[in-house]
């Protein structure tokens, strides 16, 4: 069997552009996702914290050390510039695999600047302590 486990997350980042007009998608910055461990074109889940929305897309790279989370296509009508939102990428592991895995648990300034890294044990317990905001 195979369980579904999260590869890594970037928590509370911060809309900077919400595109209608784009083909889909959410634009990353590619130092915040190479953080979280998630891979260009991978599925992602956006959990908009502000608005209650939740969706399913996919990431692309945006300019290293932009900042840039921008939610594009449909999904930009779920999303407005200064939401905030969780995003969060899911594998599938053995089981064996499933209890020693660690996911990446990004935190970020209201800039989406790394402020934290912390890994999560695979009972969910934080290694490194939750930042004060």
């Amino acid at each position: 069997m195979l369980r579904t486990m999260m590869i890594g997350k970037l928590h509370r980042v911060t809309t900077t552009a919400a595109e209608v007009d784009y083909i889909g998608s959410c634009a990353i910055d590619q130092h915040l996702m190479d953080a979280a461990g998630i891979l260009p074109n991978e599925q992602i889940h956006l959990w908009n914290t502000t608005t209650g929305e939740r969706l399913v897309t996919y990431a692309i790279e945006a300019p290293r050390g932009s900042g840039i989370i921008s939610v594009n296509g449909s999904a930009a009508h779920r999303a407005r510039v200064g939401d905030i939102l969780i995003l969060a990428a899911f594998g599938q592991f053995t089981e064996i695999e499933a209890k020693t895995h660690s996911p990446q648990v990004i935190f970020v300034n209201q800039h989406n600047q790394i402020i934290t890294k912390a890994e999560a044990t695979a009972l969910g317990v934080m290694t490194d302590p939750v930042p004060n905001p």
